[in-house]
């Protein structure tokens, strides 16, 4: 084949066909970076993609889905549990089927995570104008909807001719394989380009490799962190997503272990730390231990690793209360790591980590340092087992419980005690996913993710409507059914978009979708109750009596979660005691397909608080009297926030 060789494709054929030529590479290990392509098509993609699909269908597979959103999703939660090295490509018709993909796009780019998204366009020719679901601007006629995806993507481009693609997709790719760069990517395809023809060199579509590198340290840089941890008496480690990607869980857990500096998890970071150790303090923050965030409280050094530390790490700026506390952190991304004014080491974090190991020789923490974080996870560990045990039935009446307001259903489990359940179930190589409401807030307090039981918990975004597809990019991401994959949602969630239970369904993966039926959106509810004082659009209730009345507020809504399950092609259970949860676990556990299972939970039972404030402004004038103490300590709580810079 010489030089000049061309072939001649359209643009979709030819986008499929470069596509399904890509692989990443990471410390050696070459995989495809695209294993499938998912969409849904309309009469934007239909001739160009469709066609293009089903030609190379036997080098590309295709999921057909329910939801563009919900794809996007799918790809993201593939690229997360992958480590950032696959993800796949996902095609949506203009207009809405375009425009569903904008969440998805949000979360990959806020989540730092690979995503490539081929939605397709109004016309490039203009002479058909005005087009089905075209939008039109006055002053400027090539605006279309396309363009709300500039702000939520890393890498945009409307592609108007052939050629660009040339160009076009080696850009993609270059941002989906950098660490640092990464997030959504966005090829916008108006639809008559997607069948235009153009005789591409064949040299584009040979096989092509991108390396994931690894950002070597600074020695200066290690040196000046090395400083700071000699001096500090009280130091902490908070590990976040970055620990993952760069497969650094190793060379922390050993870099703790021979310091005793204790490490703390962002929910990014859950299951950093794959062993217990006097050092692990596990989930810190808003949603974290109270331990783990009282001891945050008495440091001097704060080591942030691979973490954007937003505000539910860092309590909305409150956490850090030493008054000389000083902070260093490890990140490939500069923007992150100089966050706080840290001391920062731009670079990988496991490459980070042994360079400080070095650094810092055999420093240890002092002594009552230890103790005091000996003492603190002493009296947490009590409490949280209390939470967790499900054998041990939940009295309303206990003093703990007075001030909750427990409705009457026909619930005996708390939702902590599901996660008992569910905890007590997991082993080696499971994972438990989680992203919006309660769930994933509970997973970083009080779910052990050691041992291999992974907890993909997405909170970037907090995105209702992810964890459902996630299922399917996990599973994707890890196809060996015995391990299992499980997808813990509220009521909410499920009834938001259930329908890619019927894709895993199409596609036979096994995948458990366990539904916490607290009749509502609870955890908003308590934070309402937090900042408002009343409840108001949160629980799951009729119209006042006979569907009549101003509010929300008759009985709650009769509605069968399990036949929804069952309608989309999942084996549906209902379990409604400790011993009914055990047995629907242990059962369903080897079946090759989804399966729902139904738990209802008292509404309003949570797990102990974390003690943190987050900044969430009660209304500063309101009639009703409730809201003013309310406003108050809210007040109060906000002169705890320090600005470190």
């Amino acid at each position: 084949m010489t030089e000049n060789t061309t072939v001649r494709l359209t643009v979709a054929q030819a986008i499929v066909k470069f596509i399904a030529a890509q692989h990443s590479v990471a410390d050696g290990h070459r995989q495809r970076f695209v294993p499938a392509a998912a969409g849904i098509f309309g009469h934007g993609n239909v001739a160009g993609f469709s066609q293009a699909l089903a030609q190379y269908s036997d080098q590309i597979p295709f999921v057909q889905g329910r939801n563009e959103q919900a794809l996007g999703h799918a790809g993201s939660a593939l690229a997360k549990a992958s480590r950032r090295r696959q993800t796949l490509a996902v095609t949506a018709s203009i207009g809405p089927g375009a425009m569903n993909l904008v969440t998805a796009a949000a979360l990959a780019t806020v989540n730092r995570l690979p995503l490539l998204l081929l939605p397709g366009d109004t016309y490039a020719t203009r002479r058909q104008g005005p087009v089905l679901q075209q939008l039109e601007d006055p002053s400027d006629p090539g605006l279309s909807v396309n363009d709300a995806f500039r702000p939520v993507s890393r890498f945009f481009d409307r592609i108007t001719r052939p050629e660009q693609i040339l160009t076009a997709l080696p850009q993609a790719f270059r941002v989906l394989a950098n660490p640092a760069e990464t997030g959504a990517v966005v090829l916008s395809l108006p639809q008559d380009i997607q069948s235009h023809a153009y005789d591409y060199p064949a040299e584009f579509f040979r096989p092509r490799d991108w390396k994931i590198r690894r950002t070597l340290p600074d020695t200066e840089d290690i040196e000046a962190v090395a400083a700071l941890i000699r001096q500090a008496e009280r130091p902490l480690i908070i590990a976040g997503g970055g620990v993952h990607y760069s497969e650094a869980g190793p060379a922390l857990e050993a870099f703790a272990e021979a310091t005793g500096i204790p490490v703390a998890e962002t929910f990014g970071g859950k299951g950093a730390v794959q062993r217990g150790a006097d050092w692990f303090l596990g989930g810190i923050g808003l949603e974290g231990n109270p331990a783990t965030n009282r001891l945050v409280a008495r440091a001097d050094l704060i080591l942030s690793i691979g973490t954007r530390l937003t505000d539910f790490a860092t309590g909305s700026q409150t956490m850090f209360q030493d008054p000389d506390v000083r902070f260093a952190s490890i990140n490939i991304t500069e923007l992150d790591a100089l966050k706080q004014g840290a001391t920062a080491v731009l670079a990988d974090a496991r490459l980070g980590l042994d360079a400080l190991a070095v650094a810092v020789g055999g420093h240890r923490v002092a002594a009552g340092w230890a103790e005091e974080i000996a003492a603190r996870k002493a009296e947490w560990e009590p409490e949280r087992a209390r939470a967790l045990d499900p054998d041990t039935p939940f009295d309303p009446a206990a003093p703990e419980h007075a001030a909750l307001d427990i409705p009457e259903t026909d619930a005996v489990l708390t939702q902590g005690q599901l996660i008992g359940l569910l905890q007590e179930h997991a082993q080696e190589g499971d994972t438990v996913i989680a992203a919006a409401g309660g769930p994933p807030g509970d997973l970083l307090k009080v779910w052990d993710a050691t041992a291999g039981r992974h907890c993909h918990l997405e909170f970037g975004f907090s995105c209702m409507g992810y964890e459902i597809p996630a299922g399917i990019g996990v599973r994707l991401a890890d196809p060996d059914p015995a391990h299992r994959v499980s997808v813990f949602i509220g009521d909410g969630t499920y009834l938001l978009n259930p329908t890619e239970i019927l894709t895993a369904a199409q596609e036979g993966m096994p995948i458990t979708y366990i539904v916490s039926e607290n009749r509502g959106y609870q955890v908003i509810r308590r934070l309402q109750m937090l900042k408002y004082g009343e409840q108001f659009g949160n629980d799951f209730r009729y119209r006042g009596k006979d569907g009549e009345g101003a509010r929300l507020d008759g009985d709650y809504l009769q509605v069968d979660l399990t036949a929804i399950g069952a309608g989309l092609g999942a084996l549906a259970r209902r379990a409604g005691s400790a011993e009914e949860v055990r047995a629907a676990l242990r059962e369903t556990r080897d079946h090759r397909g989804p399966v729902v299972i139904v738990v209802p939970t008292i509404p309003h039972a949570d797990l102990p608080g974390a003690g943190v404030f987050w900044d969430v402004a009660p209304a500063e004038v309101a009639e009703q009297d409730w809201v003013a103490p309310l406003r108050a300590e809210y007040e109060d709580g906000l002169k705890a926030q320090r600005w470190h810079g």
